[in-house]
């Protein structure tokens, strides 16, 4: 089988490569095993050297490295270049924090000394996407390795020079033989890897479909899972709002990456007193956006990452519109080469219909109208997912209520949602389980072993 990467813009192939055979994955999973014994004795400034000189060739390279990345899934160049810069940062990061967030817990027990020691737990198979090609496996990567493991990395089948880039970068770092490997296994081999004693870990970024398989193949083993997987983000705006902020960091989120990002604001909730008002400037923002060559800087939208996702919006938006939604702006495919969509807003959404329920993975805004709070709070909570979700108010009862209520992994208030190297990152509900980034990333992938001494 052979795994092809295609350039959205233009439809054109860019490479293909075959997948693994059942001999390299065997080679594979060897030299993962030895090479986390080696590893993970190793002193934590030798592991977290590897970062830091990985950061450096991130950054070194970024131009290179942000084409690749507008090529093969259409990323416009510019947040592709955001993306290898946060790579760098995550990796700096971890190589600076890594000590803190790994000693030793101290803690009182009947007189005697007791403490938690974080140690690691082996090879992790870490199943990648395609929309952050690179962000996403640095953010898993960087912590994992810090902490003394090992990864083997499925990456998407679509961004394949991706994943090699990604794989020479780790080598280049001074990463040994075995502790990061681009893992380029078949579908239908990865159950079997799963399966495998020398594998303890899974971790995985995609969809919820995606999520619930490889979990329940890791339950049939008792393997620890970290599953960050899709979302339907509310984005609440109330009366206090300052309506012009508000109205340009909603469009951001909707339209970055070209709308195929877990965290963005899928469904736009807006209080009735400000509704209006906000339509007019958000429709206004929408339409306003340049669709076209991911390389031009003057593009804000670039082409879905396949025609298979860009006619499933497509689909997605139609049902909408026969069930009695209204189109405010876009709405149609665009003609010519390449899998584009422009930016579209829909309103008079229809319990049961795409907008309404699933993930629309494209520039596409839900907008609904409420009364007050408990109807804008119970609506962000009529969902399967819980990733993220931003509150746009100045009203201190507000924030506290949304903070305390809302059903998500993360709140951000009058800001983007966002991951941060910093902070723990993960949803709940259909949204995933686990965490990342942050000391409770680095930790996730850690045997947290209690020792008492008398």
């Amino acid at each position: 089988m052979e795994l092809i990467s295609v350039n959205p813009a233009t439809g054109k192939e860019l490479a293909r490569r075959p997948t693994l055979s059942a001999e390299a994955i065997e080679e594979a999973l060897s030299q993962a095993d030895e090479a986390y014994r080696r590893w993970r004795r190793a002193p934590l400034a030798e592991r977290t050297a590897v970062l830091a000189q990985a950061a450096r060739l991130l950054e070194a390279d970024t131009a290179r490295l942000a084409a690749l990345m507008s090529s093969e899934m259409g990323k416009p160049f510019r947040e592709a270049a955001g993306e290898v810069k946060k790579c760098a940062w995550a990796c700096r990061h971890f190589a600076e924090n890594a000590e803190a967030y790994l000693a030793d817990q101290d803690t009182e027990s009947d007189g005697s000394r007791a403490f938690v020691r974080y140690e690691p737990l082996g090879p992790v198979l870490a199943i990648m996407p395609w929309n952050f090609p690179f962000w996403q496996v640095f953010r898993m990567a960087a912590p994992a390795l810090a902490a003394g493991n090992v990864v083997l990395c499925k990456h998407a089948p679509s961004t394949n020079r991706c994943a090699e880039a990604i794989a020479s970068i780790w080598r280049r770092a001074g990463a040994p033989v075995g502790v990061y490997q681009d893992f380029p296994a078949a579908v239908e081999d990865v159950p079997a890897v799963i399966a495998d004693r020398r594998v303890v870990a899974v971790t995985v970024t995609g969809s919820t479909r995606a999520g619930r398989a490889v979990a329940e193949l890791a339950g049939r083993h008792l393997k620890r899972t970290v599953l960050e997987l899709g979302g339907s983000d509310p984005a609440i705006v109330m009366p206090s709002a300052d309506l012009d902020r508000a109205v340009a960091t909603i469009v951001q989120s909707r339209t970055l990456n070209n709308g195929q990002s877990c965290i963005a604001a899928k469904r736009v909730i807006v209080h009735e007193a400000v509704a209006d008002a906000f339509e007019e400037r958000f429709v206004a923002a929408m339409e306003a956006l340049v669709v076209g060559d991911p390389m031009d800087e003057n593009v804000h939208v670039g082409p879905l990452a396949s025609a298979a996702a860009r006619d499933l919006l497509v689909s997605q938006v139609a049902a909408c519109v026969d069930a009695g939604a209204r189109v405010l702006c876009g709405g149609k495919r665009v003609s010519g080469p390449g899998y584009f969509y422009p930016p579209t807003v829909l309103t008079d959404i229809r319990p049961g219909t795409p907008a309404w329920g699933e993930e629309l993975f494209g520039p596409v805004a839900s907008l609904f109208r409420v009364p007050d709070l408990e109807a804008a709070i119970t609506l962000a909570n009529a969902t399967d997912y819980g990733l993220g979700a931003s509150v746009w108010t100045h009203e201190d009862a507000e924030r506290r209520a949304f903070v305390d209520r809302l059903e998500a992994g993360c709140v951000f208030v009058n800001g983007l949602v966002k991951s941060d190297p910093r902070l723990p990152f993960g949803g709940v509900k259909r949204s995933g389980w686990g965490r990342e980034l942050g000391a409770h990333g680095i930790r996730e992938l850690c045997n947290a072993k209690t020792v008492w001494i008398a």
